[in-house]
């Protein structure tokens, strides 16, 4: 059996590197595919607590992350393939997209 710290070190680890990602990237894309990476790496914790738990708790918790995660993707591709449409960028940087009106 592995101890629960392993998984719990392995979310640690990947929600460290899409925060980190979510900070520094100025490509829109790439931050949504950051702030999905923090949102599995939570998802392995639940996991990993309803495994040693023995409740099935952690795996409904993480079937809700799922779709919500699902609908958040979705509603963000739209708005940024709207952004590009008009401005023809997906750069966060860009003065143009970072006040958000049209």
């Amino acid at each position: 059996m592995i101890p629960i710290e392993y998984y719990l070190v392995l979310g640690a680890i990947l929600f460290a590197i899409g925060a980190y990602g979510a900070m520094t990237k100025s490509n829109a894309i790439v931050v949504l595919m950051c702030i999905e990476l923090m949102l599995n790496a939570a998802n392995i914790n639940f996991v990993a607590f309803g495994a040693f738990t023995t409740d099935i708790m952690g795996q409904v918790f993480v079937i809700m992350s799922i779709s919500v995660a699902a609908a958040e993707v979705a509603v963000g591709i739209a708005i940024l393939l709207n952004a590009y449409k008009m401005r023809k960028t997906t750069e966060l940087d860009d003065e143009q997209l970072r006040t958000l009106r049209w």
